[in-house]
């Protein structure tokens, strides 16, 4: 039986490393003739952190609501500039919620069958403190993950 892939996910919070997984995300539609999804998920436990101080106080970020559409401003930006070329159109989305829950259920629901997704690599208290969204959609996802890291970040031997 040979590997089929015709829908692949990469998930991007529009840093250089989500870029860098884009990449390998666009190589392996050509190879595959599949489709890329590029899904970016607001984090809404930033979100809603920034509105924790009451009604009282001045905000120190964006309204919930506002979050959206500044979110699909810089989605449409990123898919300007790095997802051309392709040989089927790309599909953008936008999502509020926890980052690995939104990548997991975006997988779901739409029958993705790989997931390219970026990794920073880290170990240790950084690990421990920070969590790893990359590391989490691994564990759930509904599909086969293609994990990129980060060249620069040096690695430590185990």
């Amino acid at each position: 039986m040979a590997l089929q892939i015709n829908k692949i996910l990469c998930p991007t919070d529009f840093s250089d490393l989500s870029v860098r997984a884009l990449n390998y995300a666009k190589g392996l539609t050509e190879t595959f003739n599949a489709q890329l999804h590029c899904l970016h998920v607001i984090d809404e436990g930033l979100a809603t952190s920034w509105s924790v101080l009451g009604p009282e106080s001045v905000p120190v970020g964006p309204a919930v609501d506002d979050l959206q559409s500044l979110a699909e401003g810089q989605m449409q930006r990123f898919a300007d500039e790095h997802l051309i070329g392709l040989k089927y159109t790309p599909l953008t989305k936008v999502v509020m919620g926890r980052p690995f829950v939104g990548i997991v259920a975006y997988a779901r629901e739409h029958s993705i069958d790989l997931i390219v997704i970026g990794t920073h690599g880290r170990s240790g208290l950084t690990h421990a403190l920070l969590g790893s969204t990359a590391e989490r959609v691994v564990r759930k996802a509904p599909c086969p993950v293609l994990t990129v890291r980060d060249l620069d970040r040096a690695v430590t031997a185990p």
